[in-house]
């Protein structure tokens, strides 16, 4: 078999790898019940200026995207962004929730909301560090 490197794959590739894998994944570790979890947040023209992406699954939230645009940080958003996100999640019957962030200051808030470190990875070029947290409902 020709194994070769490429940048990028079409879609529809992707789509068919990512169905084998869940179909690896169900028959192995059974359904996720995976449901997608979004919070828009949209600006006065009506238009996506951030918010929190992510979904729910075999217990848990993850939250993959959670983005407040500059001017409006420092007002309670991302709190109540994940706030929401795990009561939603708690309805869903999980247990608890996870997220990663680069962002020292991000890092600081989820710690300060009860999210503890489950993992590192301090070596990413620039001397940035990759924080992945978890916390218990």
């Amino acid at each position: 078999m020709e194994l070769k490197v490429t940048e990028g794959i079409a879609p529809l590739e992707e789509d068919a790898i990512l169905q084998k894998l869940r179909a690896f994944n169900i028959a192995t570790f059974g359904e996720s019940n995976r449901r997608e979890l979004t919070i828009p947040l949209y600006d006065d023209s009506g238009e996506i200026s951030g918010g929190l992406v992510g979904y729910t699954g075999r217990g848990w939230i993850y939250v993959s995207m959670l983005y407040i645009p500059e001017d409006l940080r420092g007002q309670g958003l991302a709190t109540r962004m994940l706030t929401m996100s795990e009561d939603e999640a708690r309805k869903r019957g999980c247990i608890g929730g996870y997220i990663d962030t680069m962002n020292p200051e991000a890092l600081s808030l989820y710690r300060k909301l009860g999210y503890t470190e489950i993992g590192k990875l301090d070596a990413l070029s620039g001397g940035h560090v990759v924080t992945w947290l978890a916390k218990m409902f």
